[in-house]
């Protein structure tokens, strides 16, 4: 597997795709980290860092974990691609519902270059309204956090702010989106996806930090936690790994039987398929509106009973909060109800009954056409329990750990949630694109069951041996230049931040 690593450094193309993945998504990281003119954002971070501690995040702490923490720091990218998501989510909603949006997708490239035509422009949009949002709450904190929270966060005219803000939280956004369309295009993986993932990856060095706190302490007092106790968390953390990655891969075969045609001359079909339905169809989807509407009944109805001094609203909205079981009731419904409304809008058991008829194709022991879809109805809806059963034990983990041992909030969230969840599809197709590479260039992929079969390993040892001296100088070149990089951007870091 190692060796699989190297090897991606040997083919020229997968190289320079390599390369220039990292190049963008380290201009991603230095927009992440410059704040906006005439803004301190050391009042929020130290507010979000005290309820990080008393146990549970917010809906802004959840957005902050999305953009990379460029939120809380008041960076040009505090918005960060999440705009761009919420477009390509509304859109792929439509387009299920609206027959015009469905007929441009049907249309071809044609149709889905317009269909992303039209997202971008509501990603505007949608930035726009946004910033002008996110403006007005750096305005007035204590009005959204309540009293409890101090200190003034914008330092210039609040005009000027406004006004130089929106532009460069727009153009932040919209950089964002291009960087991801290019990484799609003429790098490695899923250009937005690879964001939102080294966004949450971004918070491990702090979160480590924080836990390794809690195994050492000052000279005369004991540490919370046991070398034992870290060693079982660490296994907890690979097992639950494990088991996300299983139930991500996880599909179940329907079988596919094609009948034989006889076309001229030729026969077609007689061989048999099968049809993959995933266990988690929905993937991440159900977890994150579930907490986005959870923070937010919870953040309105605390406000609302400040406002009209009635203190049952804000008795309500201490319900829904982390750590009371009427949240995890709920939360879990939530979940449950979204994986359900998510498959029964995106999965189509009609259209792919009738694409298998049309074909010549039958589920054996089925009759074909609306048999067919009944009985892909009744899988999907048996599978989606399961799925929605696991999101549901996923979503809760982290806060399992976090009043089970005492670790914060901010490192508890890698043991499962919206954050896992994400880092571990991304990385499972990130790998996946780079093993293709791999086999189709005759060498090993990340398993040796993956190498081609009818080469042998002189043949591959060959093919390792033909890289010139000039791909071997670009190499070096490629090296010494990110290092280079590297050294300029942690001495920036070191000296603005």
């Amino acid at each position: 597997m190692i060796s699989a690593f190297f090897n991606c450094f040997k083919i020229p193309e997968l190289r320079d795709k390599i390369f220039f993945t990292l190049f963008l998504l380290f201009i991603a990281r230095v927009g992440a980290n410059i704040p906006l003119p005439g803004l301190d954002p050391t009042p929020l971070q130290e507010f979000f860092e005290a309820q990080s501690r008393s146990g549970g995040g917010s809906l802004l702490g959840l957005y902050n974990m999305f953009t990379g923490g460029a939120l809380l720091r008041g960076a040009i990218f505090a918005l960060g691609i999440m705009p761009y998501i919420s477009a390509s989510i509304v859109f792929q909603l439509l387009t299920a519902v609206v027959p015009s949006l469905a007929r441009l997708q049907q249309e071809g490239e044609v149709g889905r270059q317009k269909l992303s035509q039209y997202t971008r422009y509501a990603t505007l949009i949608i930035c726009l309204v946004q910033s002008v949002l996110l403006i007005l709450t750096l305005q007035n904190p204590a009005k959204l956090f309540g009293p409890e929270f101090t200190g003034q966060i914008i330092l210039v005219p609040q005009i000027w702010f406004t006004i130089t803000s929106v532009i460069f939280l727009t153009s932040g956004t919209m950089l964002l989106m291009w960087i991801g369309e290019q990484i799609t295009s003429r790098g490695i993986g899923n250009g937005i996806s690879i964001l939102i993932t080294v966004g949450i990856i971004a918070d491990l060095p702090a979160a480590f930090a924080l836990t390794y706190q809690l195994f050492t302490a000052p000279v005369g007092q004991t540490a919370q936690l046991g070398l034992g106790e870290g060693i079982l968390m660490l296994l907890f953390l690979f097992l639950v790994i494990a088991g996300v990655v299983m139930m991500t891969q996880a599909v179940r075969k329907i079988p596919v039987q094609y009948a034989k045609r006889v076309v001229g001359r030729k026969v077609f079909g007689g061989q048999s398929s099968y049809l993959p339905l995933k266990i988690n169809y929905s993937g991440v989807m159900p977890i994150i509106f579930a907490s986005a509407i959870m923070m937010f009944f919870t953040t309105i109805l605390s406000q609302l009973g400040a406002v009209v001094n009635a203190n049952w609203l804000r008795d309500s909205g201490f319900l829904f909060q982390q750590g009371q079981p009427s949240y995890y009731i709920f939360f879990g419904v939530l979940i449950f109800a979204f994986s359900y409304f998510w498959v029964s809008v995106m999965f189509k058991p009609v259209q792919i009954a009738d694409d298998l008829k049309k074909y010549g194709g039958y589920v054996p022991g089925v009759r074909p056409g609306e048999p067919t879809a009944r009985y892909l109805d009744f899988t999907m809806t048996r599978l989606t329990l399961a799925g929605a059963s696991f999101l549901t034990l996923i979503a809760i983990l982290p806060d399992g750990v976090l009043f089970s041992t005492g670790v914060p909030y901010q490192a508890a969230q890698f043991f499962g949630g919206t954050g896992l969840l994400i880092i571990v599809g991304v990385l499972l197709d990130f790998l996946r694109q780079i093993e293709t590479y791999l086999l189709q260039r005759h060498y090993d992929g990340f398993l040796k069951k993956g190498r081609i079969k009818g080469r042998s390993q002189g043949r591959t040892r060959q093919l390792v041996d033909t890289v010139g001296l000039e791909e071997g100088k670009k190499l070096w070149r490629w090296l010494i230049v990110m290092f280079a990089s590297g050294l300029i951007a942690w001495g920036l870091n070191a000296y603005l931040f």
